[in-house]
């Protein structure tokens, strides 16, 4: 008998796994349908003996003291910040826009001050920012809007600006100074020995077994276990009752080259040419030395893995009835960016999990007092989490699952 069964062993699954297992000493059962742990962090090394990221770029930073420190128990760190290029009117420029990315744009030679009152010049001001084109044009004007958004939004979600949520580009922040940092995060750095490793040593516990090539509905009745940790699509988790959330996908291609540096940062972003929205070089963020280097195309594309929820309101409609089923199903905990869909980092994403925990040690003890209670002749109604059948699923959920078929 299992504790958990955890479903997705990316960050969410993984920091409750070794949590509930170090922490708790709970035996957990970890599943994922890929191959590896890691979820869309996992690198590798490739034919050639260059460190990747297979699905694109993961790099790391956060403001949180307490994230930092908790997945600093399992790796060493690289000091790393971040630089990014965008390809713009035949040259590159930093991307935030910033000073540099004005004068060399423009060819001018403005200040810090200067550039404030020359966004104020070309901005056109919306009483409300309600899209993601409201919170550029209002800041830094149709041109600019037009070289480095529009078509890069278009590309990356198959949508105008105009018909994305705000959130989208209130992102990436406009800068009046030369810093051509992407992250200005207190910590800024990349696992030492890459992010697969610190999941390695995140799941090694033998309170923790990991099942690897498999849905967790081909072995949630072949295991037993009490509850559930479910970081996958909370839409396919209720067979899809209120119709498909909607994501978006990307295709990588990778290439290796035999020169030792391809492109001048480690990513340089297409807004306006190519299909493909940007290029990464490895070697730039894992530090490694090697006489090849190893780059990734990203197309974005609507079918294929879930990584973006799509932001717009139709789509928060769907989620809330989702979450409403997740809130009633009491033995299965939804954490993670596809479970909650929501777009966060990496960071976040930790914390959440951080946060889960917390409040589920909190649940036990909670409980525990009830009991406790009732067994010294309190009147207590206990219900929800009784009467549970061997998978761990209660009457409660198989009737909420039922119904949302």
């Amino acid at each position: 008998m299992f504790d958990y069964l955890i479903v997705g062993a990316g960050f969410a699954g993984s920091v409750l796994a070794e949590r509930l297992a170090n922490a708790s000493d709970k035996k957990v059962l970890i599943c994922d349908k890929r191959n590896h742990i890691g979820g869309n962090a996992y690198d590798h090394y490739n034919e050639h003996g260059v460190l990747v990221h297979k699905y694109g770029p993961h790099i790391f930073h956060t403001n949180s003291r307490e994230v930092f420190d908790y997945l600093s128990r399992f790796t060493q760190w690289r000091p790393y910040e971040h630089r990014v290029q965008a390809s713009v009117d035949g040259q590159l420029v930093p991307m935030p826009i910033n000073l540099d990315t004005i004068n060399k744009l423009y060819g001018l030679n403005l200040t810090s001050f200067q550039l404030e009152e020359f966004f104020k010049s070309v901005a056109e001001p919306r009483e409300h920012l309600r899209t993601s084109e409201d919170v550029v044009v209002s800041r830094v004007g149709r041109d600019l809007y037009e070289k480095f958004f529009r078509n890069y939004t278009r590309k990356q979600w198959a949508l105008d600006p105009s018909e994305l949520d705000a959130s989208v580009t209130s992102r990436v922040p406009v800068r009046t100074n030369r810093d051509d940092r992407y992250f200005t995060d207190t910590y800024q750095a990349m696992p030492l020995h890459g992010y697969t490793r610190m999941f390695e040593r995140m799941l090694d516990s033998p309170n923790i077994k990991i099942a690897l090539n498999c849905d967790y509905q081909e072995i949630a009745d072949e295991f037993a276990y009490r509850e559930m940790i479910y970081t996958g699509p909370v839409d396919a988790f209720f067979d899809y009752c209120y119709g498909e959330l909607p994501y978006r996908s990307l295709e990588f291609k990778h290439e290796t080259h035999n020169v030792a540096q391809f492109q001048p940062a480690p990513v340089v972003n297409f807004p306006n040419e190519h299909a493909y929205t940007r290029v990464t070089e490895f070697k730039y963020l894992t530090g490694q030395e090697h006489q090849k280097t190893s780059i990734v195309y990203e197309y974005p594309q609507a079918e294929g893995d879930p990584y973006y929820p799509v932001p717009r309101k139709e789509n928060a409609d769907i989620y809330t009835k989702y979450k409403a089923l997740a809130d009633a199903t009491s033995d299965v905990h939804f954490v993670g960016r596809l479970a909650t869909y929501k777009y966060y980092n990496m960071d976040q994403i930790v914390a959440q999990a951080l946060t889960t925990y917390a409040k589920m040690r909190g649940e036990k003890r909670a409980a525990a007092a009830v009991a406790a209670a009732a067994a010294a002749g309190a009147a207590f109604n206990v219900g929800g989490n009784g009467n549970r059948n061997d998978n761990g699923h209660g009457k409660h959920t198989r009737e909420l699952l039922s119904s949302a078929r």
